[in-house]
């Protein structure tokens, strides 16, 4: 083994004995005592389009539903982005990287009063693997390390790979990997899309799609003094404003995605220290699908003039107070371990500062293409104003500088996903990449062939080999050198358009204790150990 191999499975061992752990969570603010009872109140911005987290990539499929679940492993809700259990209470890796090793904490119950025992667990992660017919599973290529899934006895869950992973505890941490009952899915393999069965700290409640959705307390959580809340409720509207005005008036109590820096303000002016707000970067950027397999976007001339026409830095500095999209950076976020650094950034095509020679090359681009006056395009989005179409708004304005038409089409989120992701009927959409950790894997998946997150629908053999090549990678420097190739590589054939990097504000009132935003609105939603400090 190499040296640089040992070093990982040391990192990956220690790792691993550093959170053998108990339970799910442990700290809680020792200068107060947690109250009990009281509902949550929150707002959101979107219908799911269905509530299976298995088969969705939005924050209005998850966060409306973490809560009702359990996953194997999870993000610490107070300490980004290090990995404790939930379901599992311990586990180990073997010497070579290939065999992971779970132990299911004993007497943890469904919401139905079955056990959740090793065989659900390897039923969830079957279908996440091998998605039945009929059924998707859009973080599959995750998980492309996976052999095996295997349950030995009822309390222990092994998983076997064919090649060590640099990521697979982070991608097992994922929020998105909540464990159903077996015997629902040898029922229905889509039974989740609907409805709901977990063994998470709140049961369902209640769902009226374009109102509201609710959760109440499940007595018979894993951890024995959780949930402190009696329940939440989630109040539906995608208008910004009218989310706002529930903060405001005190209907709801916070809005866990984000608020424009103008109505946060305006919020903060009326109820002064009765709301905190907390204030992250995002592990997500907003850009735009091309569909690759359609004209004239088949044409890399075509697609690189779109690229060059927009003006990333003034977007970033107009963009930022309406929407918190601020920061230019690559397929990964700016300044961290496997981004893009800026120099390199600036060679490539729609990076570089200077606007008007990029420009004067979209122009002649375009005339190269056949297009010399321009053309007309419809630009697909969600019709959740924060920050999709503001963001297009600004995208349509830029392109008008190159001769480019655009028309924005807002639609429903189900169509949108639809469009997008299922059947390909777009010519541009605003795609974001959002995820729940900053994982190159999870992260970098969608530039994949057939990948369900490649909305843009191209197929390059290199950017396959470069992304099987980093996963395999246990030398952490030539893991980096082969991810920057591979981001490279993407934005030089611009076979996908990156906008701008998000931050966010979580603006809730005070009463809403022990809540940590970390850096996306995914992680840390399970609300196991929020509590109220009145009613």
């Amino acid at each position: 083994m190499a040296a640089g191999s040992r070093r990982y499975h040391v990192r990956l061992i220690v790792l691993a004995l550093a959170v053998l752990v108990a339970s799910a969570v442990t700290a809680v603010n020792a200068a107060e005592t947690p109250r009990r009872g009281g509902i949550l109140l929150a707002v959101i911005g979107a219908d799911p389009p269905s509530l299976d987290p298995h088969q969705e990539s939005t924050f209005a499929t998850l966060q409306l539903v973490a809560p009702l679940y359990s996953t194997l492993l999870q993000t610490d809700p107070f300490d980004y982005p290090k990995i404790i259990g939930d379901a599992a209470s311990e586990w180990k890796i073997s010497p070579d990287g290939l065999t992971y090793t779970f132990k299911i904490r004993p007497g943890i119950k469904f919401h139905d009063g079955s056990p959740l025992t090793a065989v659900d667990v390897k039923a969830t992660y079957d279908k996440l693997l091998s998605p039945p017919a009929g059924t998707r599973s859009v973080r599959k290529n995750s998980y492309s390390a996976v052999t095996t899934v295997e349950a030995p006895d009822a309390s222990t869950v092994v998983f076997k790979l064919k090649f060590p992973s640099a990521s697979l505890l982070l991608n097992l941490a994922s929020p998105w990997n909540v464990i159903y009952p077996k015997k629902y899915l040898d029922k229905d393999p889509n039974y989740f899309m609907k409805n709901v069965m977990g063994s998470g700290p709140f049961k369902f409640k209640s769902y009226t799609p374009g109102a509201s959705f609710e959760g109440e307390r499940n007595p018979d959580y894993l951890v024995k003094d959780r949930p402190y809340l009696n329940g939440y409720k989630f109040f539906i509207s995608t208008e910004t404003s009218v989310r706002a005005a529930a903060i405001r008036s005190g209907r709801a109590y916070i809005e866990f995605r984000d608020l424009p820096n103008a109505e946060v303000e305006a919020i903060k002016k009326q109820l002064g220290d009765k709301v905190a707000i907390q204030h992250t970067p995002m592990t997500g950027q907003w850009g735009i699908a091309i569909n690759n397999n359609v004209k004239p976007f088949n044409d890399e001339r075509v697609r690189k003039a779109l690229t060059l026409g927009l003006d990333r830095y003034t977007g970033g500095k107009v963009l930022f107070n309406l929407t918190g999209l601020k920061d230019v950076g690559g397929l990964l976020r700016p300044s961290t371990e496997f981004a893009l650094s800026e120099a390199d950034l600036h060679k490539l095509p729609g990076f570089s500062p200077d606007i008007e020679k990029n420009r004067a090359e979209a122009k002649k681009l375009l005339a190269e293409a056949g297009y010399p006056n321009g053309f007309k395009l419809i630009l697909k989005n969600r019709n959740v104003k924060l920050p999709y179409q503001d963001f297009a708004v600004f995208a349509v304005q830029e392109w008008r500088k190159i001769g480019i038409q655009a028309e924005q089409r807002p639609e429903e989120t189900a169509a949108w996903f639809a469009d997008g992701r299922d059947t390909g009927n777009f010519e541009l959409i605003v795609a974001p990449t959002v995820e729940a950790s900053d994982d190159p894997d999870i992260f970098l998946r969608r530039y994949t062939t057939g990948d369900p997150q490649n909305w843009g629908r191209f197929s390059d053999p290199s950017v396959d080999d470069l992304f099987s090549r980093q996963a395999r990678s246990l030398d952490p420097a030539e893991r980096r050198k082969i991810i920057l190739q591979l981001q490279k590589t993407v934005l030089e054939h611009a076979y996908y358009m990156p906008g701008l990097w998000w931050s966010r504000n979580v603006v809730h009132w005070t009463k809403v204790k022990n809540y940590v935003a970390p850096p996306n609105h995914y992680a840390n939603q399970k609300l196991q150990d929020v509590w109220l400090s009145e009613d």
